[in-house]
């Protein structure tokens, strides 16, 4: 398969290996090897000027990258950190509103299910979960101050439809309407151009960005949340000769920065899109390629007695396939042993397909499959 040798050192690292995991860890392309690589061969030659690159042009190819992918209108209303939970604790503080109340899916990752339910100890938050069938129309009664969904629900592929009916309801007042995209951004064609100034999207590169971990990055629609209170020294880098007492802010989305990070994600994002523009890979190429694998996997029908929660219907769908049943723990277990990476939550098996596959790798996984079940 021509796209196989992009990801060579990783394929090479393990070669008996079926890594059928790629919604959860994506396998690195080498052009992630070599952006992280060139992290440290600027720390080595530019030490502490390094961060004049970094927050310079550095910062701007990778805000470049992700407007284009989201179509947003400004580059600069994207901000960058470790993790997209560093950007729910700051939107959460700037909402005045207390108790927050949230509405949200039943679907959400444990990070965010794990702080709404700390925080909702606390009284902080008053959380509503409803089914993401019904986010929309709840949303619709004007009773809370922060809507929080995902894009693609992590553990069955579903895929949020009402965005733009969300967009419509955001004031910077309140509410807020904030899509958690990390199994969306780069798994689908994503356009938020008539959202963008109502919306808040985040997302990140360990998964389809196939970047790693460390570089996650958030969209800040202006004028909401100009001062969020909780704030590292990053936010302003563009006021660091502002008199003592006085808390600036940048004009864009580094308002929403913390404190000191790890840059070398933000190069090897870098290094992975422009491999992908080299390749003249898109989403919607690996999208249909990865498709193609989930048909095939599909019509050979291996997991009997399992419900697969999200099926093809034509209709764009995540770049894995959910399987529930009571065999999915032991399943995952099996293929484990014989070196198949897949994934499992509960009862829900997660078969995750990438551009490193190809329909033998499809068909090895179905042989595996059809001996341990």
């Amino acid at each position: 398969m021509k796209w196989k040798p992009l990801f060579s050192r990783a394929l090479a690292a393990n070669s008996e290996r079926l890594h059928f995991a790629a919604h959860s860890h994506h396998l690195w392309p080498d052009a992630a090897y070599e952006g992280h690589m060139a992290a440290c061969d600027d720390a080595m030659a530019l030490a502490d000027h390094k961060w004049e690159k970094i927050m310079g042009p550095v910062w701007a190819e990778a805000q470049s990258y992700i407007a284009s992918e989201l179509k947003l209108p400004d580059p600069k209303t994207i901000a960058f950190a470790p993790n997209t939970h560093d950007f729910l604790v700051r939107i959460l503080s700037a909402i005045p509103t207390h108790p927050v109340r949230v509405l949200t899916t039943d679907g959400e990752f444990h990070s965010f299910r794990r702080q709404m339910d700390r925080w909702a100890e606390d009284n902080k938050v008053i959380v509503e979960a409803v089914s993401a069938d019904a986010l929309v129309e709840k949303a619709m009664a004007g009773d809370h101050d922060i809507i929080f969904a995902s894009q693609v629900l992590f553990n069955s592929g579903t895929v949020l439809n009402g965005i733009d009916q969300l967009a419509k309801l955001a004031r910077p007042e309140g509410p807020w309407v904030v899509i958690d995209g990390y199994h969306g951004f780069m798994a689908l064609e994503t356009d938020l151009s008539t959202v963008a100034d109502d919306i808040f999207y985040m997302s990140g590169g360990y998964k389809y960005a196939m970047a790693g971990e460390g570089v996650c990055f958030l969209h800040a629609p202006p004028g909401y949340a100009p001062r969020p209170p909780i704030t590292g020294w990053y936010a302003a880098f563009d006021d660091l000769a502002l008199p003592p007492g006085e808390t600036g802010y940048a004009p864009d989305g580094r308002r929403f920065l913390g404190s000191t990070f790890d840059p070398s994600g933000l190069y090897r994002f870098n290094g992975v899109q422009a491999m992908l523009a080299d390749a003249k890979l898109s989403t919607n190429i690996i999208s249909k390629h990865v498709l193609a694998l989930q048909s095939h996997f599909i019509d050979q029908a291996p997991v009997p007695d399992m419900e697969l929660l999200n099926p093809l219907d034509g209709n764009p769908h995540a770049r894995f396939l959910a399987y529930r049943g009571e065999k999915a723990p032991l399943l995952y277990t099996a293929l484990a042993d014989r070196n198949i990476v897949t994934d499992v939550r509960g009862d829900v098996l997660r078969i995750g397909f990438a551009a490193y596959h190809d329909r033998s790798d499809v068909d090895r996984l179905v042989g595996f499959m059809r001996e341990v079940l």
